[in-house]
């Protein structure tokens, strides 16, 4: 239905914007790092601040978007990402104060919870209308958004461009594209319709399961974002442009995970996949923290990669399989999956100051046990296998 391939599209480059304004600001924290004369656990607390801002937002998104639909939550969020990265940008350049900075990543995690949870929603029921696995497809379209993000970030980060330039700019553009890629989302479905009221989702075992499986992924994924570039770079005494093509390798090797993703999850399912990740995700990381020489680090960011590239689509799918709760199902999955990104960067960091930047990751590859015990929680529920028959 040329509706269905509008919306997919459309989905696509949302995921990829949001993407691409993550990544223009990861690959300048080392800049706002010396800009703001950080250490690591003080980054780790200003890093804080985004989420906070998410997690305060994402319970309310499910309701926003039963209300206003995917389309107008995921506008919202573009806008108050735009005035986030805008401001800490500001904050750090311009002012160079660590409060007005965390101001503007407390802004730019509100806005991007909000969007990310609106933009599953909606590409839950693209998934649902192709009667196909593309989710992961679309997490790829972020993934290769951070890609260009990181790219870009490269030369900005060489050449010392001034982050409202750069990071701020982003914001403002990104927000300009989504207003228009918004017109092929697909009309909201009322939610009576087919729906009716019942417990609230946080009562709900099966998805709170997956969201402890989707916090264990997103912090193997979250680490990478926040603490690869640095962990190369102090652990092995590299250069900053070394560290940011570490990252792009970590964010590329995602990417090819969440395209060829979808073919194995159609063919072996969701948890048997999964358990295979969740096992490569912790052996990537162990290569490197203790591979010793470049070969062995880069192999490792690979397989790290690859390992950390389906927790977190699959569980948004999962949590979405019945369409008269999926909103409300992944604004929930998505607040647990956030505290990863609330706990992470602080632990991470003060373990970083007591035992090294390289070698605090460790920790992380410890959750792929909680990971793996969750993933049964992923199998198709009940409703969304009568939904499948009776379509």
């Amino acid at each position: 239905m040329p509706e269905v391939t509008a919306a997919r599209n459309a989905v696509a480059l949302t995921f990829a914007l949001n993407g691409f304004c993550f990544a223009s600001m990861v690959s300048r924290i080392p800049d706002l790092r010396s800009g703001l004369a950080l250490d690591n656990g003080a980054l780790g607390l200003l890093l804080l601040a985004i989420a906070t801002g998410s997690v305060l937002a994402l319970p309310s998104a499910g309701r926003l978007i039963e209300r206003f639909g995917a389309v107008n939550v995921v506008r919202l969020g573009g806008l108050a990402t735009a005035v986030g990265l805008l401001g800490l940008s500001l904050g750090v350049s311009v002012l160079g104060s660590v409060a007005a900075a965390a101001v503007g990543f407390f802004g730019y995690g509100l806005g991007t919870g909000v969007w990310d949870v609106a933009m599953n929603v909606e590409g839950a029921e693209v998934e649902r209308r192709m009667a196909r696995t593309v989710m992961p497809r679309f997490h790829a379209a972020w993934s290769l958004g951070s890609i260009a993000g990181a790219a870009l970030g490269i030369p900005m980060a060489a050449l010392g461009v001034p982050l409202p330039l750069h990071v701020g700019l982003a914001g403002v553009v990104a927000l300009g594209l989504l207003v228009r890629l918004g017109r092929a989302f697909l009309p909201p479905v009322p939610v009576e319709e087919h729906a009716v009221r019942s417990r609230s989702a946080w009562r709900e075992p099966r998805t709170l399961a997956i969201g402890v499986m989707v916090l264990a992924f997103a912090t193997v994924e979250g680490s990478a974002n926040d603490w690869l570039s640095l962990a190369i770079i102090d652990g092995y005494d590299a250069a900053h442009w070394v560290g940011v093509v570490g990252y792009s390798v970590f964010v590329t090797a995602m990417t090819v995970g969440r395209l060829l993703g979808p073919v194995l999850l159609d063919r072996w399912g969701r948890a048997p996949v999964l358990w295979t990740t969740a096992v490569a995700a912790a052996a990537g990381i162990v290569l490197v923290v203790a591979g010793g020489n470049w070969a062995l680090v880069g192999l490792g960011i690979v397989v790290w990669g690859l390992g950390a590239s389906l927790g977190f689509p699959v569980g948004m799918s999962a949590a979405a399989d019945d369409p008269a709760r999926s909103a409300a199902r992944v604004s929930v999955v998505s607040t647990i999956g956030y505290a990863a990104f609330l706990a992470g960067p602080p632990l991470l960091g003060q373990l970083g100051d007591r035992v090294g930047t390289l070698d605090s990751l460790l920790a992380v590859a410890l959750l792929m046990a909680p990971a793996a015990l969750t993933v049964a929680a992923v199998r198709p529920s009940r409703a969304a296998t009568r939904t499948v028959v009776e379509a």
